[in-house]
């Protein structure tokens, strides 16, 4: 039996608009099981983005049910949903989202600040964490001191600061040139190697062929799940495109 850490069944997200109902997600049943990397593609207002907040816990279903990793937390309370949020799902953003006054390391001490861990233990974590994205030699910088590509890396350390389950990117590469793009995505690889569950939120095909398995979405509904032959070949093809000397 699959080890799944997301499951839903028929999960609905239905707003109102005017008055009027707006269905922006439509009886959307999948599974995702432990160690998979997959990329969730779809149009402008295609509910990709509204699936995505569901999946963190940032949001709860009009109708559906959703597991995470067995738990069913379609029903509960927003207390509830952010200690879930806190120990068990790390999330990336297009804008990175880090604090502009602190440093990175205080940055990524945040998640362990909220969860309460000792001074010392969470300055350990947060600098092991920042040497996994290559940026041990940057703790003290503030983010206006780093490039875009090195915010984005700061971020992704952040997510991982409480070990979870589940790693959530909403377009981690929008506001990035080409290359950076490909360096972060192949961070996400990377980790993903170590058996870390990603999925990530994306628009762009060449940025979706980095993971194995891709989700699309139209209309509020999953209109496709199409496994990737070979993302790591996807990636190196894309990286050879790249003129020598474009900027990093």
């Amino acid at each position: 039996m699959a080890d799944w850490i997301i499951e839903t069944d028929d999960l609905i997200k239905e707003y109102r608009m005017g008055g009027r109902p707006l269905l922006a997600v439509r009886d959307v049943s999948v599974a995702v099981a432990r160690g998979e990397f997959v990329a969730i593609m779809g149009p402008s207002g295609s509910g990709k983005s509204t699936f995505m907040n569901l999946l963190g816990c940032l949001d709860t279903p009009t109708a559906g049910r959703y597991l995470l990793a067995g738990e069913d937390v379609s029903r509960l309370d927003r207390d509830a949903l952010a200690n879930i949020r806190n120990r068990r799902i790390g999330f990336v953003f297009q804008h990175f989202n880090l604090l502009p006054r602190m440093s990175a390391l205080d940055n990524v001490e945040l998640p362990l600040v909220y969860a309460g861990v000792p001074a010392a233990k969470r300055r350990e974590k947060a600098l092991a964490r920042l040497g996994e994205v290559g940026l041990a030699g940057r703790a003290r910088h503030q983010p206006s001191q780093l490039s875009g590509g090195e915010q984005q890396r700061v971020a992704i350390a952040r997510a991982l600061a409480n070990d979870p389950i589940l790693i959530l990117a909403d377009e981690p590469t929008g506001a990035l040139d080409t290359r950076t793009s490909i360096e972060v995505m192949g961070l996400f690889q990377q980790l993903n190697d170590r058996g870390i569950t990603i999925i990530v939120v994306t628009h762009e095909p060449d940025i979706a062929a980095f993971a194995r398995r891709i989700l699309t979405f139209r209309d509020g509904r999953l209109v496709g799940d199409t496994p990737v032959a070979n993302p790591k070949r996807a990636a190196e093809m894309l990286a050879r495109m790249i003129p020598v000397g474009s900027a990093a």
